[in-house]
This record gives structure tokens, sequence and C-alpha cells, in this order.
């Protein structure tokens, strides 16, 4: 008899809250994910030996095309799933305020994104938002629960 174990992984990846007049940047999770159509605050991954603030700065112009000044950090959002090929993931998310960001709105072309926009907070409340969106804007303030 085989025994086979299931595979974990843990992932650190950081994420930026930006709000500018009443609108949240947010992007769009792409068909190269495994929710696509939902929305994701921008950021990702942080590499190996980056710092997280750097990591942060990266993603929002790999995803959004803006050059980012990275604000306070905010909190910590943790959880584990389970992908669709077994493999337990436990994130560990470091949220960030993005104290400004400058250039042109540009969404990715070939990556986990393909939509970059800035949403008005009423508005968001109605999308499908990733988990971690509610809970990293609550700890800027804003409440993105659905109503």
């Amino acid at each position: 008899m085989v025994v086979r174990r299931r595979r974990a992984i843990q992932r650190v990846s950081v994420y930026g809250i930006h709000v500018v007049a009443d609108e949240i940047l947010l992007v769009r999770a792409s068909s190269l994910t495994e929710v696509p159509g939902r929305w994701f605050l921008p950021g990702g991954g942080v590499e190996h030996g980056e710092h997280p603030t750097e990591a942060l700065v990266r993603e929002m112009k790999e995803e959004t095309g803006l050059d980012a000044v990275v604000g306070p950090h905010l909190g910590i959002v943790s959880d584990v799933r389970t992908r669709r090929n077994g493999v337990e993931v436990h994130t560990v998310r470091i949220i960030h305020a993005i104290a400004s960001a400058t250039g042109d709105l540009l969404a990715e072309t070939q990556g986990s994104s393909d939509l970059a926009r800035f949403i008005p907070l009423a508005e968001a409340r109605t999308l499908p938002l990733a988990h971690y969106v509610i809970e990293g804007s609550a700890m800027a303030g804003h409440n993105l629960a659905s109503r």
C-alpha cells in the first residue's frame, strides 16, 4: 500500500490598501488563477531574500503600473486553504497602507490579475472580494463587508 502525504507549503505575501476619494484600488484575478473574476488587493508573494515593502512596490508596479510609496503596516491576515491539486497552503499576508501612488493605471497582461481599477467603496461591497480584502480594508478603517 502506498501512503501519500498531503503536501503543505507556506507562502508569505504583502498587499496594499490604497483609497483615494472613497475609491479603493483593486485588481481582478485572471483566468490563470483558481478564482477568476475575484477581486484582490494589489500585491503578492515575497521572493526569497526580498524585504516585504520592496516586494509590495514591485508587485504594485507589475499589477497596476503605479509607482507606490508604502505607508504604515496595518496588520496580518493568516489563513490555510487547500488548492484544487490537493496542496495545502498556509498564507501569511502582510497588509500595508499605500501612502501614495503615481503613474498611469495599467492592467497586468500575463499574470495573476487582468484588470486594475479604482472602485467606489460602495460598489466594492457588491463585488466578489477575496476574504483578505475585507479583513485588510477593515484594518484601514473601511468596511467592505457586503450589506
